[in-house]
């Protein structure tokens, strides 16, 4: 039923994506479809304007227009529907790339690698790495100083491994094209539970990059916890633009 309301508008020539407004949005009515930031439907769009806050390109507005009348049940269900499709993933069934390796090298193993490669040793210390896999009760998560990255940052870093991935534990996902709300949940759940020691964010100068920082700041919120937070932020060309405390 179309009755006359308050409803979010998108203005998409300055929505950049960045996904920062979808976990705002409690409904869940927002989602990252072709870049861009769109209500999924109307009936799941409250009119309260809760994920205006979260646009740093000011690409949200509340307009009053006919529009399909707030469904709360509706978004009950969609909730729920997000709750169900967050865990069938997390839980990769049963993917050979879910299962839990830690890999330990010992001086035997460093004093028989190849001269020719001596020094470019990987320093990843677990498997698996990607942020939907990975359980917040991993043995490798415990007392570990935390490494987040977006999956774009290693590729651009060529000394990636000794200078960031070295002697810590890593999740790693794109936070454009990935479940925001469902990362808010996944580490609200590992701050809670694996007494890290620190957590160091690196992510890329694109505008997409900035909502992995502000998922993990929302976690931490969530979690009640507090951990020495470091945000890096690295250019396309492989330069360390910012380090700093958050």
């Amino acid at each position: 039923m179309k009755v006359m309301r308050k409803i979010i508008e998108i203005d998409e020539e300055n929505c950049d994506g960045c996904g920062q407004c979808v976990p705002g949005c409690a409904e869940g009515a927002l989602e990252i479809i072709d870049g861009k930031a769109k209500v999924v439907a109307e009936v799941f769009c409250d009119g309260l304007g809760a994920c205006i806050g979260e646009c740093p390109n000011d690409a949200l507005t509340l307009i009053e227009r006919e529009a399909d009348e707030f469904d709360e049940e509706a978004v009950e269900e969609r909730l729920e529907s997000l709750k169900s499709a967050g865990e069938d993933q997390k839980q990769a069934c049963g993917c050979p790339s879910s299962q839990i390796q830690s890999f330990m090298t010992t001086a035997c193993d460093d004093a028989n690698q190849p001269s020719a490669i001596a020094g470019t040793e990987s320093a990843l210390a677990h498997w698996p790495i990607q942020i939907n896999l990975i359980p917040p009760h991993a043995p490798f998560l415990k007392n570990a100083d935390l490494l987040v990255v977006a999956d774009c940052a290693p590729l651009a870093f060529p000394d990636f491994h000794s200078r960031f991935l070295k002697g810590r534990a890593v999740m790693m996902g794109c936070p454009k094209f990935d479940d925001a709300e469902a990362y808010i949940d996944k580490f609200a759940q590992v701050f809670s539970t694996a007494e890290l020691k620190s957590i160091t964010t690196v992510v890329m100068e694109v505008p997409c990059c900035s909502g992995l920082p502000f998922i993990i700041k929302k976690g931490l919120e969530k979690s009640g916890k507090d951990i020495p937070l470091t945000e890096v932020v690295v250019s396309t060309q492989g330069k360390i633009l910012d380090k700093k405390a958050a």
